[in-house]
Order: C-alpha cells, then sequence, then structure tokens
C-alpha cells in the first residue's frame, strides 16, 4: 500500500510536528495513547511521543511517533533518559574510560601529593 501523503521527516531532532502531522499520527493510532491504552479525551493533555527515544537512536520522523498522555510521556521520559546513562556507563567502562565516582587521596588526579618523607604539598 502506498501513501497518499509523503512522510513527515523534521529537519533536526528539535523540529516539532506541525498540527497536520499531529492530526494524521493521532488518527492513526485510534485517538488512544499508546502507553496507556486510554482513549484521549477532548481536553486531555497529550504529546507526540517518539516510539523509539532520539538519545536511543530513534528518528524525528512520522513512523516514530504515537499519541501519549503527558504524565505516562514524562514517566517513559525518564526511563530512557535511565536507560541512555546506564548504556554510556556500561559501554565506558568496556572500553576502559570508567571514571570513578571517589578519588584516592593523593591519587593521580588529586590536588594533593605525598612525598616519599611522608611530606604533603600541593601539585
Amino acid at each position: 500500500m502506498t501513501r497518499s501523503v509523503p512522510e513527515w521527516i523534521g529537519r533536526t531532532p528539535d523540529t516539532p510536528a506541525p498540527p497536520r502531522v499531529r492530526l494524521r499520527v493521532f488518527e492513526a493510532h485510534g485517538g488512544t495513547c499508546y502507553l496507556t491504552d486510554r482513549k484521549i479525551r477532548p481536553g486531555d493533555d497529550w504529546d507526540l511521543e517518539h516510539i523509539t527515544a532520539l538519545c536511543n537512536g530513534g528518528e524525528n520522523r512520522e513512523n516514530n511517533l504515537a499519541p501519549a498522555l503527558k504524565s505516562a510521556h514524562q514517566e517513559k521520559t525518564k526511563q530512557d533518559v535511565a536507560q541512555k546513562a546506564k548504556n554510556d556507563r556500561v559501554r565506558k567502562k568496556h572500553l576502559g574510560i570508567h571514571d570513578t565516582k571517589q578519588k584516592l587521596p593523593f591519587g593521580r588526579r588529586s590536588k594533593l601529593k605525598r612525598k616519599i618523607s611522608g611530606e604533603v604539598v600541593e601539585r
């Protein structure tokens, strides 16, 4: 089946979807929140949600958008950001560039240094 209207693709990740695209996505999903499966009623606050988050490799295009109630959207965004942070930590550790949270006293990154004599001086 071919589309009668070309798919919308945002120029940048920050480009908001125009109203005509919001309407198409809303109607394509039958007016239901794709996160809670609840019908979006008039007066409900809703957003267009990226199914695969942009920070996790998703694209800003029409087939990656779905309507979501604002509260459910905020929860999913928190989960997406947490997942991205975990992926980054695991990747850095795997590559050997994991940064420790606590510095060793008198270690290489410390502002102080201890001489062999035991004297403590600034680096």
